[in-house]
């Protein structure tokens, strides 16, 4: 059986407690890496610029003993001169397991469709998995179990957001996005008041409001969803701030919230490392990989 990673969606909530479990442990070697993914391969595609993902699959791939090989959009013929099937069944001979971030949630499915090794979503358009476990694991290792807590998100509605409403369901935490009435008509899990969704939240979460593609996109709307200290002040006394990075400086969030003692963003971007050889370690225990 081919252990692809695509949504959170696709998985029961143990599978997914259990990769958190081993993320835990991993990072708990992160300075003597088990040598997990000895003589394997995992092929890195992107079709858009990236730091934490790059970076944090690179890192956990080699940690753990393993190789990589890194294309981007001008190093690939994905969906251009060659089909996807094509490219799909032409990697499974080569490598191990592939790591793909693209802006076409579609075409990702289908790629793995004809793999016959594992696909990993390392952010589409509709979803990005790999950031939300990433954030779970950071906020039960400042607030305990994330089960029952209130995590609040403010701005646009976008993959990630998407993706924190699937794991919301798994994980069995409240989650609420305060966002433009136009954006939360259609939209679960959503509110047009800031306030509301900030009330005794255990949690604060914002993402960029104009996402790579995205150029000239207005904003003017977005500016009640801003997350300044005003709005960190109707949380809980113990609340943390969390944002995946980049950070439009200062638009999402103000340089007081996102330098305060609740911000978290550094950890949460560390604990990427640590989800990533998680992760990999799950979809590629058909190897022999020992968990």
């Amino acid at each position: 059986m081919i252990k692809h990673f695509i949504n959170l969606s696709d998985f029961d909530a143990e599978t997914l407690k259990e990769i958190l479990k081993n993320a835990h442990n991993l990072k708990a070697q992160k300075f003597n890496p088990p040598q997990l993914f000895k003589g394997l391969s995992l092929a890195m595609m992107f079709d858009k610029l990236s730091t934490r993902t790059r970076m944090s699959f690179d890192v956990a791939m080699k940690q753990l003993g393993g190789h990589t090989i890194v294309m981007t959009q001008n190093d690939m013929q994905l969906g251009g001169a060659e089909s996807i099937e094509s490219t799909a069944k032409v990697m499974s001979r080569y490598v191990d397991a592939i790591m793909i971030r693209m802006s076409e949630h579609d075409k990702m499915e289908e790629l793995a469709r004809h793999a016959t090794i594992p696909v990993i979503n390392a952010m589409t358009d509709k979803s990005h998995p790999c950031q939300i476990m990433a954030d779970i694991m950071t906020i039960e290792e400042k607030l305990g179990s994330i089960e029952g807590k209130k995590v609040a998100w403010f701005g646009d509605y976008n993959n990630v957001t998407q993706s924190f409403v699937d794991a919301s369901a798994k994980f069995n935490f409240e989650f609420t996005a305060a966002v433009p009435e136009d954006i939360a008509a259609d939209k679960p899990n959503t509110t047009s008041d800031a306030i509301t969704a900030a009330k005794d939240a255990d949690v604060i979460v914002t993402d960029t409001w104009v996402s790579l593609g995205q150029d000239g996109k207005a904003i003017e709307k977005f500016w009640p969803y801003q997350v300044n200290a005003e709005l960190m002040a109707h949380a809980k006394d113990t609340a943390i701030f969390m944002h995946c990075l980049p950070i439009h400086e200062w638009e999402e969030v103000t340089e007081d919230v996102a330098k305060s003692s609740a911000s978290i963003i550094y950890d949460e971007a560390e604990n990427r490392l640590h989800v990533q050889k998680a992760i990999l370690a799950y979809c590629l225990s058909e190897t022999g990989v020992s968990i």
